[in-house]
This record gives C-alpha cells, structure tokens and sequence, in this order.
C-alpha cells in the first residue's frame, strides 16, 4: 500500500505539469483555433526566467569583512550580493533564497507579453489556414526559441534550487497511518501539486464567475453570435492568448527545482501534454485537466521496477497506448465536443 501512495504522489506531481500546459494549449485552441506547438517553448522560458532571476539576485561584489581574517591576521575579501547590500543581510539573503517564487511575479508580466507579441505578430496570420499550416509555423517558433535558448544559457541543465524552507522530504506516511519513514517525499514536489490546483483552480473561476470569463466562454461555443452582440471577442481571445502563456510560463518557473532547465524541455512537455489534450478531448478544459492527472498516474505505476520488469520500456509507451485505446472506443476523447476537429 505505501508504494501505491508513492506512485500516485509521483503522478499527481507529473500530472501537475502536464495539466496545467495542457490546460493553456486547449484555451488556445478552444479560443483562436489553433494548434500551437509552441506552447511547449513557453514552458520553457518560465524556466529560464526562472534561472535568469536566480543569476540576477546571485549579483555580487567583494568587499573587506574585518571579522574574518586570514592566517596571517589580514582582513579578507568576503563576497555579498547586491540584494543582501540593498536590504540587509537578513532581507536580502531571503529574497536570494526565495529566488525561485519571486522569478513567478516577474514571470507573469513577461510572459503575458510574450503572449501577447506571439499572437499578435505571428499566430493572428494563421487562423484561417490549415491546421498543418498552423502546426508547421508554431513548430518552426518553438524551434527558434529553443535554439536561441540553447545560444544564451547553453546545452547543459542548470540547477535552480528550491527555498532552503522546503528542501528536504515530508514524512507522508505518517500523516496518513503508516510507520515512520514507510513514504517520504519532497516538500517542493508537494508544494508544486498545491500550487498546480491553485492555478487550475484560478483559471476555472476566472472562467466561471467573472463576466470576462463568461463571454470567452460565450465565444468558444459560438464566436459569431457573440460578435454579432458588438462584444470585440477577437481582443478577448488574445488577452486569453496571454492568459494562456502566462499559465505556462509559471508552471515551468515552479518546475525548476524539481527539473533542472535545459534547452529542450520545451520539447519534451509539448508532446505529452499534446497527447493529455487529445485524449481529454480538444477543446474541453475538464477533459484536459483529468487527463493530465489520469496519465500523469498511469506513467507513474508504470515505471515501478515490478511493471517494467514484467514489460520492459512500458513507462515509455504507456501514455501513448492508453491514448490508443481511449481514441478507439471515444473519438472525441474523454471529455470531447461534438464538431472539434470534426471538419
């Protein structure tokens, strides 16, 4: 029983990730249509913004500290970040901790202006082409942005640790009836679950209970009428854009600590996250939620060393098989429209 609890801790956590780029890619293509393969890249610069604030608090200068002396009794050079100048020791050492939630703050401006300049520049061109056509484009700018990525911060993963406050494991077994040390698990991987829930949670009542939301959701059933209402649903549907990019974003900045940024990681989510929306069905946002959870656990019992050692490379596969079946005996996927994809 406790390694079952462990797993499916290990798929919440993977399906945490998987649900909330999921999540942003189907209010994409529910909103403007499209297929967007870049998504995966907005993952990825949440990430590296992530390491980019870390660098920028880690700034720091020399300075002569008369308490530390060397073994010839001169004072040394000690080295201090420019925060720890700023704010003090106490304050400053904090923020150069907690550098990983600050990086969220600034993450959600920058990215909703990155999603506002990729809608606006680029993915607005592309509504009334093909879908190929939309797939090719968005492919191509993940493509760009990763290579730029790989040019600026290089190929190797960067470490971007979590706050010292939740480095270490949580003793979960105990909480829920177990022998002490029977399921640890990692404070930041619990934190990240909390956080996913928070987010998804946000973005649902956002859409539920705030007349903005209502009208996207007006517009995702029927655009036209909603336009024919004199509601400019185009303008709603590219801050939705943003909204989108930004939900990305920060799950790739509370990403960090548990997978080091690298430059192709982007890559990595987009495919399975693409394969979490197809099987919850295109264009349902429940439909994309569950089934990042649900794949999330499946992969994870996947990989006990029980299962592969019965069918090897299963945890490889498994996602993709489910997703198999799930479109054989429902085309539309869990939790599909009618007419998505259809035409």
């Amino acid at each position: 029983m406790d390694a079952i609890i462990l797993q499916i801790l290990n798929g919440l956590d993977k399906g945490s990730a998987y649900a909330l780029i999921a999540l942003g890619l189907t209010l994409i293509f529910g909103t403007l249509g499209v297929v967007n393969f870049a998504h995966g890249a907005l993952f990825m610069i949440g990430a590296f913004v992530a390491v980019t604030v870390q660098r920028f608090l880690g700034f720091s200068f020399e300075q002569i500290d008369p308490d530390k002396t060397d073994f010839l009794g001169n004072p040394l050079k000690v080295k201090v970040t420019y925060v720890e100048s700023w704010f003090g020791p106490e304050v400053g050492g904090t923020i150069v901790d907690w550098s990983v939630p600050v990086a969220v703050l600034v993450a959600i401006p920058i990215m909703l202006l990155v999603g506002f300049v990729m809608e606006r520049g680029l993915i607005k061109h592309f509504y009334k082409r093909p879908h190929a056509d939309q797939i090719l484009v968005t492919f191509g700018l993940a493509i760009v942005l990763q290579e730029l990525i790989k040019y600026f911060y290089g190929a190797n993963p960067i470490q971007t640790p979590a706050p010292s406050a939740f480095k270490g494991s949580f003793d979960f077994g105990v909480l829920v009836g177990f022998d002490p040390n029977a399921i640890i698990y990692p404070y930041w991987r619990l934190v990240y679950f909390a956080f996913a829930v928070v987010v998804l949670g946000a973005v649902f009542a956002f859409l539920r209970f705030t007349t903005f939301g209502m009208v996207v959701r007006a517009g995702m059933a029927d655009r036209e009428t909603v336009g024919l209402l004199g509601i400019n649903i185009d303008k709603r549907f590219t801050i939705m854009f943003g909204i989108a990019a930004a939900v990305a974003g920060i799950a790739g900045v509370m990403y960090t600590p548990i997978l080091s940024p690298n430059y192709h990681m982007g890559m990595d989510f987009l495919v399975l996250s693409f394969v979490v929306v197809v099987v919850g069905g295109m264009g349902s946002l429940p439909g994309a939620v569950a089934a990042g959870f649900l794949l999330g656990i499946l992969q994870s019992f996947a990989s006990m060393n029980e299962i592969k050692s019965l069918i090897p490379g299963i945890d490889q596969v498994i996602i993709y098989l489910v997703a198999i079946i799930i479109l054989l005996t429902r085309p539309r996927g869990l939790l599909g429209r009618a007419g998505v994809m259809e035409d």
